[in-house]
């Protein structure tokens, strides 16, 4: 009894140090009990003493002892009961409230798991766990190591880890590619809520980036995927919701306008639409206002016509808590700016109509990111406009609150992309880039053969849309630079002196970037079938050309268990630039698309193979 009452105890140490000291102190009292049983001698006679009673019978003596014996044995047989249900009891408790991991770990050491340390390639070490011939190493040091992922998920109460070789998803095209359909997969690009993002620019209607640049510039790829992403989601989501505030005729609020400010509804020769005149004193008090409730959808519209430093306010309220922000829209050139609660964004001084679309939550956030106020999820389920507000002297229409304006900001890029176009056919990159050791820095002013394809690819759809022969020309001009030579202030480069490639980055030694190449292509192929696919023409050409060097080139790009970003390691005798899984699964979507449209098995083997790389396929070794 002694000694299981310790190994009991023993074995609890590490569970329940209270318990374990319960079951020692029982074991002791036990052992004192037993101690305590022992007979001690009877003491001497004293001398002269009377004679001793005789002693009762040996057999009374013997039942007696038997009798204190099975009461002994009782004893223990019930301590052992209460000491296993005391267990037992401790042990259901336990494992019914901790987690599936503390429990494995537990039952890894009742079960002789034990902790070990696992030497690493003989450099360091990691804390793991045996049991038998098993050593489990913890996945925080296999994630990192491998570049795995995984998470623990609970479905239906059920508790389980998933595991994922890639972060990336892989996204198979329901038919083929068409030019005046989807761009990629860019429905599901929100170019405007990243982070190098500073704002949506209140003149130009398009990003502002700081990719390269903390003051910000305007990057002309950056910009045509935002224009291509609005027009995918325009082909792809449903028809958006529109709420018409205020048109001058059919639609016309109760605006409520203080003492010293004035409200008329005017007819505007250049709009052909009636339009709201206002004035207001310089003091703040003095504004015109009204009061909307709109919840869900925040892409506000309207056309202005407004003197310098006059504004359109939209407030929004949390509608969890007392939050207010106001987002102003001012007739002045400062980009972006941010003081507690007031965001204002500029929208020009140039005193003639425009017309302002703004998302009014990414607004918000921009403001709040120059702040440093922390990020939040789901702002648009937690506001609601609840005002808007005209402020100095000007004009005002077509005012409307909508889900979304897709096509407003997509013909914003093309648009810009018009006005900005060089006499050579490109757009300038405004920032220096330092692409890679032993490459020379890109100065401001390089071009990028990736802008090039996607503001062809944009220029593109919007002849498609609107017919106008302005969008097909600048399309046209943009193929001059694809034929000039990198070093000559172009996108070219060769290899092997044979093969053509179009540079995303025109270094010296050349790089051969995958992706931007591919995104070329496509622009090259939107503008031969927008076109005519049966015409013979220039971008025809240009196309064909860089799918033969796609095709010939494409096998160096293998890693056998992923591909490569660029062909550095050929270029410039470095270490090789392996493409993170994002870019990777760029690579399968862009090949699986071309394999719709080029018959050529390389395109469509190659893509299955990269995948199965996602998936942690390896390519076989000798």
């Amino acid at each position: 009894m002694t000694a299981g009452g310790r190994g009991h105890a023993a074995i609890l140490v590490g569970r329940s140090p209270g318990l374990a000291t319960r079951l020692g102190h029982l074991a002791v009292r036990r052992v004192g009990g037993r101690i305590d049983e022992h007979r001690a001698p009877a003491p001497p006679k004293a001398a002269g003493s009377a004679p001793s009673a005789p002693e009762p019978p040996r057999a009374a003596d013997g039942t007696m002892m038997l009798l204190r014996m099975n009461m002994r044995t009782a004893l223990a047989v019930l301590c052992i009961s209460v000491i296993l249900l005391m267990l037992l009891w401790n042990r259901c408790g336990e494992f019914s409230h901790r987690p599936i991991s503390s429990a494995l770990s537990n039952a890894l050491s009742e079960h002789g798991g034990e902790q070990i340390e696992c030497l690493i390639n003989g450099e360091y070490s990691v804390a793991c766990r045996r049991e038998r011939d098993q050593v489990y190493l913890p996945f925080s040091f296999i994630q990192k190591y491998f570049e795995v992922y995984g998470k623990m998920t609970n479905t239906d109460g059920v508790e389980r880890f998933e595991w994922s070789h890639s972060y990336s998803k892989v996204y198979h095209p329901k038919r083929r590619y068409d030019p005046r359909g989807t761009f990629a997969t860019f429905e599901n690009y929100n170019v405007e809520v990243r982070e190098r993002v500073k704002c949506i620019s209140g003149v130009e209607g398009v990003p502002v980036s700081t990719q390269w640049e903390p003051r910000g510039f305007f990057y002309p790829t950056q910009i045509a995927q935002f224009g291509l992403a609005h027009y995918s989601k325009n082909v792809t989501e449903p028809e958006p919701r529109v709420r018409v505030i205020e048109d001058g005729e059919r639609h016309s609020e109760g605006w409520i306008v203080s003492q010293d400010a004035t409200l008329t509804r005017e007819l505007d020769q250049e709009l052909k639409a009636r339009v709201l005149r206002f004035s207001t004193a310089d003091h703040a008090s003095s504004q015109v206002w009204l009061k909307v409730n709109i919840s869900q959808d925040f892409v506000l519209s309207f056309d202005a016509r407004l003197k310098p430093n006059s504004s359109v306010t939209a407030v929004l309220q949390n509608k969890d808590k007392k939050e207010t922000v106001y987002l102003h829209y001012v007739a002045s050139n400062q980009l972006i700016y941010a003081q507690d609660d007031h965001i204002y964004h500029g929208i020009g001084t140039e005193l003639k109509w425009r017309r302002v679309t703004r998302d009014l939550i990414i607004d918000m956030q921009k403001g709040w990111a120059l702040q440093d106020r922390p990020k939040r999820k789901s702002p648009r389920n937690k506001f609601k406009i609840s005002s808007l507000i005209l402020s100095g002297s000007g004009a005002v229409g077509g005012i409307r609150v909508s889900s979304s304006e897709h096509m407003a900001h997509f013909f914003a890029a093309a648009n810009w992309l018009v006005r900005r176009q060089r006499a050579r056919g490109g757009w300038p990159v405004a920032a220096r880039r330092h692409v890679a050791p032993g490459a020379s820095d890109l100065r401001p002013g390089w071009h990028s053969a990736m802008s090039q394809g996607h503001a062809i690819s944009v220029l593109a759809r919007a002849y498609s849309r609107s017919g106008k022969e302005a969008y097909l020309r600048a399309a046209q001009r943009a193929l001059l630079l694809l034929d000039v030579p990198s070093r000559a202030g172009g996108v070219k480069a060769t290899w092997m002196d044979r093969y053509v490639w179009y540079e995303e980055y025109p270094t010296t030694p050349p790089l051969f970037v995958l992706n931007g190449f591919i995104y070329t292509l496509l622009g090259l192929y939107d503008l031969h079938v927008i076109e005519g696919e049966n015409s013979i023409s220039l971008a025809k050409k240009m196309f064909d050309d860089g799918m033969a060097s796609l095709k010939t080139l494409l096998p160096l790009f293998d890693t056998g268990s992923g591909s490569f970003y660029d062909l550095r390691h050929f270029t410039l005798g470095v270490s090789p630039n392996v493409a993170r899984w994002d870019y990777h699964a760029t690579h399968v979507n862009q090949l699986y698309l071309l394999a719709g449209l080029d018959p050529d098995p390389i395109l469509l083997n190659t893509a299955k193979r990269w995948e199965g790389y996602m998936q942690g396929r390896r390519a076989a070794h000798n």
